[in-house]
């Protein structure tokens, strides 16, 4: 075989696997990764998650880079309340966000003392056991970018872990949809600023969306602006439904030591559904 035909098949096999490449992450799973504590108590910073594309059916927010080869929305399904879900934010439709799915098209939502209210009536809302997670080295830099006092949020959080170094521990609760959809949130603030939200009717073609984390999460309790609130998220802004868990760091390995790669990792986090 010649030089050039062996460049030639080369190419033809880039050009294959490319292709292979972009129909999977556009119309079957993509990865995300999580760089917020938004989504605490289910997704910490450092964990990697598949997100399935066909749930919700495709737009050109489906697409690598947004590109704009999908009129409107193709296949479209509503979600379901309770799904975790990534979808491009508003104003500027460029950024990944990932909430969870709590008012459809014409459901009425407010927020009173912190309880979500769905159509009049409150989401019932228990006190569990406290969420204790230990300080990781991504928890820390956070904190650092942030100017935060503590990786724990706020000092309060913070303690000495019976093994030793340091650990969170934050009030957690126990949300049920109605359907029987349940989930842990966490409510830091007794009167953060938003736990009392009046109440807004979900347009249509658009959904309500809040974090677990409720007193970090900048959501759909929030205008839309740049970097801070999302608003009311239009459906054709949907990327796909979260699908499992797949790896977890603490952010402590160093790419020059191999074997922290391993000890880095959060084994027992990997395999966790939504």
């Amino acid at each position: 075989m010649s030089a050039k035909s062996e460049t030639r098949d080369f190419l033809w096999f880039l050009v294959k696997l490319g292709l292979f490449v972009f129909i999977l992450r556009s119309f079957i799973v993509s990865p995300f990764n999580i760089p917020s504590e938004s989504m605490q108590p289910r997704l910490l910073i450092g964990d990697y998650l598949l997100v399935a594309k066909w749930p919700y059916g495709y737009s050109r927010y489906s697409l690598p880079f947004g590109l704009p080869l999908i009129p409107g929305r193709i296949f479209s399904s509503l979600p379901q309340r309770g799904d975790v879900a990534v979808f491009k934010a508003p104003p500027n439709q460029k950024n990944d966000y990932i909430k969870r799915v709590i008012g459809l098209p014409g459901d009425m939502i407010s927020v009173k003392g912190g309880t979500v209210y769905l159509n009049g009536q409150a989401i019932p809302k228990q006190k569990v056991a406290d969420l204790v997670i230990p300080v990781t080295p991504n928890m820390v830099d956070a904190a650092a970018h942030e100017n935060a006092p503590s990786p724990c949020y706020r000092e309060r959080f913070e303690e000495a872990a019976p093994g030793g170094g340091r650990q969170c521990r934050y009030p957690q609760f126990r949300e049920t949809l109605p359907g029987g959809k349940s989930y842990n949130v966490l409510d830091l603030e007794p009167a953060g600023p938003a736990d009392d939200f009046d109440t807004v009717l979900v347009p249509q073609g658009h959904l309500f969306m809040m974090g677990d984390n409720r007193d970090r999460s900048a959501d759909s309790r929030f205008p839309a602006v740049d970097g801070g609130g999302i608003g009311m998220v239009p459906q054709e802004n949907l990327v796909g439904k979260a699908l499992v868990s797949v790896f977890s760091t603490d952010g402590g390995a160093n790419w020059l030591l191999p074997w922290t790669w391993f000890t880095a990792a959060r084994w027992g986090r990997i395999g966790e559904g939504f």
